[in-house]
């Protein structure tokens, strides 16, 4: 799928992820939900965001940790997040292989929509491995290949045990960001490998919809959305997994 390893991917004026999100604020307040649920009654002494972009997860962890820093490859990303993100919070321009960290020195990982970016996350999650604490924590967002629309569209076929390139036909070129979704059990053996344990799951943005979004309520979502993530979980319903990481 061509050089992922790319940090301009963000860079160029096609993508306005700050726009993006725009219009999403089912989603955006999933996946808080989430994070908020895996941790808890937690705090930490350093927090990672690994691929925040100009900091949309990366706001939410002050409440839970001493010291937080975005690790973003994309400048302009990080020049949007100057404005976005509150003061004391680190930015630092970075690849998620490659992370400017020692061995050992991070209690909190984050990395949220990024696993979407990488057909083969082989070297960012062991870099993950690497920086985090023998104790430390990890949240791991995953688009799931095995989501409930797709298992029916597939019925019969089972979910692919690789990644599938999600992108349109004339988008399949080096010169796109990679876009595909994961099957959950091969990224768990990927996790696995890299010396980590899946700790607990969560199915995230299960109403993801524009005809449910027009019609019903952003609250009343909400309030489905919280109770359906654990519930829901086990059968790895919605298109997006959080997965809590542990060392071992």
């Amino acid at each position: 799928m061509g050089d992922i390893k790319r940090a301009d991917f963000y860079d160029g004026p096609a993508h306005d992820y700050l726009g993006y999100w725009k219009g999403r604020d089912y989603e955006h307040d999933a996946e808080r939900i989430a994070i908020d649920r895996l941790l808890a009654g937690q705090h930490f002494e350093h927090a990672v965001d690994v691929g925040g972009g100009y900091g949309r997860i990366t706001a939410l962890l002050p409440q839970y940790a001493d010291h937080v820093t975005l690790a973003e490859p994309s400048q302009r990303q990080l020049d949007v997040a100057a404005r976005f993100l509150e003061e004391g919070i680190e930015r630092v321009q970075a690849q998620a292989a490659q992370l400017p960290f020692a061995t050992g020195s991070i209690d909190l990982v984050t990395m949220v929509r990024v696993m979407h970016h990488l057909p083969d996350p082989t070297a960012e999650l062991a870099e993950i491995a690497r920086v985090l604490d023998p104790v430390g924590t990890a949240v791991i967002e995953v688009a799931n290949l095995g989501h409930a629309r797709n298992r029916l569209r597939r019925l019969g076929r089972g979910v692919p045990v690789g990644p599938v390139d999600i992108r349109s036909p004339e988008n399949r070129h080096d010169d796109e960001i990679p876009f595909v979704n994961h099957n959950i059990d091969t990224v768990i053996g990927q996790l696995s490998g890299a010396g980590l344990r899946v700790v607990r799951s969560l199915s995230v943005s299960n109403l993801r919809s524009g005809a449910l979004k027009r019609v019903v309520p952003h609250r009343v979502l909400l309030r489905v959305e919280r109770a359906a993530q654990p519930a829901l979980a086990r059968c790895r319903f919605g298109p997006s997994i959080f997965l809590l990481v542990a060392k071992g």
